[in-house]
């Protein structure tokens, strides 16, 4: 890339990151008030990103990268559900403090947390925890339904509770997904 494109595309995403940071509503945020804000023409935009999802989920993805290096630990000591639920939990904190970008990201119709990087690297954990906790039966899935419970739409009809009933919810659900009933 050339270096005064790397520099639009900086800047393209330091405006973004702005904007979406003061934003308490994620439809308030046009391309054109980020190509303003960033100095650049509209244009500069779309070659970089596509359209507004591929803005939105190039920052969404910067800004998880610190989520992805926390969530890399390694914790093999610990329990496949302890795992589950640290993981969960650390989506729910990350969704909380990105609240607008997770729900521009969530809401843009094709821009689908489901074709996310990181969605797919949580799923793949996820999956893993499930498969070492009640084998694979069905583990796909149940890291989907996993995935489900931290949805942005769901954290954000839920943003008054405490961190407190969101753990004890998410260990809940993590221990009834990851333990094997009792045969018969």
């Amino acid at each position: 890339m050339r270096a005064d494109a790397a520099r639009n595309r900086e800047a393209v995403l330091a405006a973004a990151d702005r904007l979406f940071a003061a934003a308490t509503d994620p439809d308030q945020i046009s391309m054109d008030d980020v190509a303003s804000a960033a100095g650049v023409g509209k244009g500069t935009l779309f070659r970089h990103f596509g359209d507004r999802v591929g803005l939105v989920r190039a920052l969404y993805d910067r800004r998880s990268e610190r989520l992805r290096a926390t969530l890399a630990t390694d914790r093999s000591g610990s329990s496949p559900a302890d795992q589950a639920s640290m993981l969960l939990r650390e989506l729910v904190r990350f969704k909380r403090d990105n609240r607008v970008l997770a729900l521009a990201l969530e809401n843009s119709g094709n821009g689908s947390p489901y074709r996310a990087g990181s969605y797919e690297d949580w799923h793949a954990r996820l999956t893993v925890l499930v498969v070492d906790a009640r084998g694979p039966g069905s583990a796909e899935y149940l890291a989907h339904a996993l995935l489900a419970a931290v949805r942005s739409d769901l954290v954000e009809h839920l943003r008054d509770w405490s961190d407190e009933r969101w753990e004890a919810g998410l260990d809940e659900l993590v221990r009834s997904v990851l333990t094997v009933p009792p045969p018969g």
